[in-house]
């Protein structure tokens, strides 16, 4: 079978309006059943998800895994390296964070790569090291796909694999808190997921929450400043914590860091596992691929990782005032950024959502000339070269009684690593060049044509 021809069928299928219509208040009923929500509004406003044959999920899984070695030397070379620290971008208090032992070996243990399944080339264009969300919404919103009646019509065609991240997730959990510890504990660890309050991932960590509880742990939702470490125990609520699913990221903790101290106290003092770890952002930053592709660090990587990386990872540099290589060529940096906007990408090291990136060609020449400025000003961008993208048309969903069309979005496809193997995945969509769900994107399930 080919893609294609499942998607083709598919989009067939809809042209029964009574099938169309009882899938459409079918999979509002899901969502709202599963809280499959992100700031008030649908997470998922399509009637299709993404399909992906089992060799391209084999090819993805490889690629993936490859590259995620590359990525765990990076870290092993950078707690070293204050120059690798320097080409990161890992400020001054974030290397007193790197610095502190986790009691763990992976840098992420839980990590998405961001990539594009182009016709002719597969492409990653970021890493979610720190806290990379979308995992039990994937998981919920692949159970709703599946009960719809659409598809319950096409897997009679078309059978196709589901992809489960949850178990994934709580294993991961658990092996890190033994490897922590040394040892297999003797009673079930309570598991506490952090972040912020009043986030719109609010509905995922309740949705988190309920699978440890349901598989037998303790689980909490707390945020940073309603934690207290008594020297020995981070605790809430009297409650003391053994695990911490960190889904707070470091820039949304330095503010407040003053006043909610304990999370930072306790982890310092090794007196709870958290995941994933401060070192996480080692890899976190984007100008990780500025060091996987700059040939000054080619010999920290194997052969196979070179040819994994020159095929897989787009050409990047940290954007400043210097002379470097592009593909074999000496260029002047900033020059060859302002004559070459159509093929280039201006992008904040350390942001997400979207914030502050500059797509060179969708910009007039004055407004890349003001980019540049901007990013030269900041200090901490980098320019990375454009990938080949994907694009399919899918039947999204206009209002909430059920009206849809057949829309053009690009399609992100988001592989997701638990302790260095690929385990999951979905897809975010969107209408614009950005796939961003806090963007205005949104996304479905993936699923794989016939067995993985």
């Amino acid at each position: 079978m080919t893609r294609k021809e499942a998607v083709e069928y598919y989009h067939e299928l809809l042209e029964d309006a009574d099938l169309a219509r009882e899938s459409a208040e079918a999979l509002d009923r899901g969502l709202e059943s599963a809280r499959l929500v992100f700031g008030g509004r649908r997470l998922t406003p399509y009637l299709r998800p993404h399909f992906i044959t089992a060799e391209e999920w084999s090819m993805a899984r490889k690629a993936c895994e490859t590259i995620w070695g590359t990525l765990q030397k990076v870290k092993d070379a950078a707690v070293e390296s204050d120059e690798l620290l320097d080409e990161l971008g890992i400020t001054e208090f974030e290397r007193e964070l790197v610095k502190i032992d986790p009691g763990y070996e992976q840098v992420s243990p839980t990590a998405r790569l961001d990539s594009f399944l182009g016709e002719t080339a597969y492409s990653f264009v970021e890493l979610n090291g720190e806290s990379p969300a979308g995992i039990a919404y994937s998981d919920s919103a692949s159970d709703i796909f599946l009960d719809l009646p659409i598809m319950k019509r096409f897997t009679e065609r078309y059978p196709v694999t589901k992809l489960e991240g949850r178990s994934k997730l709580l294993q991961v959990l658990l092996d890190c808190h033994a490897e922590y510890l040394g040892n297999q504990p003797e009673e079930k660890p309570v598991i506490a997921i952090v972040d912020l309050k009043g986030l719109p991932t609010q509905k995922e960590f309740e949705l988190f929450r309920d699978f440890f509880e349901y598989s037998g742990y303790t689980a909490l939702i707390c945020s940073p400043e309603e934690l207290e470490f008594d020297g020995s125990r981070l605790l809430y609520a009297g409650v003391a914590i053994d695990i911490v699913y960190k889904r707070l990221l470091v820039n949304e903790y330095l503010p407040i860091m003053a006043h909610a101290p304990a999370l930072l106290d306790a982890y310092r003092a090794g007196a709870v596992c958290m995941v994933n770890n401060f070192r996480g952002k080692l890899v976190h930053k984007k100008a990780v691929f500025a060091v996987l592709t700059n040939e000054r660090y080619a010999s920290l990587f194997s052969a196979e990782e070179l040819e994994a990386i020159g095929r897989h990872v787009p050409w990047t540099r940290r954007f400043r005032n210097e002379r470097t290589m592009n593909h074999g060529s000496e260029i002047d940096l900033v020059e060859w950024t302002r004559a070459n906007a159509a093929k280039l990408v201006l992008k904040p090291n350390d942001d997400y959502g979207g914030h502050g990136i500059y797509i060179g060609w969708s910009l007039s020449e004055e407004e890349w000339d003001d980019a540049i400025a901007v990013a030269l000003e900041n200090g901490d961008y980098l320019v990375q070269e454009k990938v080949q993208t994907a694009k399919e048309y899918f039947p999204m969903l206009f209002d909430e009684h059920g009206k849809w069309g057949m829309v053009e979005q690009l399609v992100d496809l988001d592989p997701l690593l638990f302790n260095g193997i690929v385990g999951s995945a979905f897809t975010r969509l969107s209408s614009s060049e950005l796939a961003n769900v806090s963007s205005g994107g949104g996304m479905v399930p993936t699923f794989i044509l016939g067995e993985a």
